[in-house]
């Protein structure tokens, strides 16, 4: 692994952002963390499913293609199992992909009200 490209975020957010539009995520939310000290990464990106299997189909498809295409392998992944929040771990981008419920319960952009959140749809980025 290249730890360069794992720590690069500005092309891996996209990438990873265009890798959930393809499995249908919604509601994807980016948070830049950059500016929060002692943040344990640069950027959340947060998208929910609406079952166990869209949830790891989601972030399958985010590791398989940054392993095919860009070489480059999480460092860490959670969640598989039940598949109601499934984390990648990227060194400066963590991904959270969670089953709508579940992302609802834990309201993980309410819990970082210092942070720059840009909510993504199809036609581009919005901050809130």
């Amino acid at each position: 692994m290249n730890k360069t490209q794992v720590s690069a975020p500005g092309k891996l957010d996209r990438i990873i952002i265009d890798c959930i539009q393809e499995k249908k995520g919604a509601d994807i939310v980016q948070i830049n963390l950059s500016n929060i000290d002692n943040s344990v990464c640069e950027f959340f990106i947060i998208a929910h499913g609406d079952s166990s299997t869209q949830v790891k189909a989601i972030a399958a498809h985010i590791e398989d293609y940054l392993r095919k295409q860009h070489k480059i392998r999480p460092l860490h992944t959670e969640g598989y199992e039940n598949a109601q929040w499934v984390l990648l771990d990227y060194n400066s981008i963590v991904v959270h992909i969670f089953q709508q419920e579940t992302r609802e319960y834990y309201k993980l952009e309410e819990l970082w009200a210092d942070a720059e959140l840009e909510k993504i749809s199809e036609t581009g980025r919005e901050e809130f």
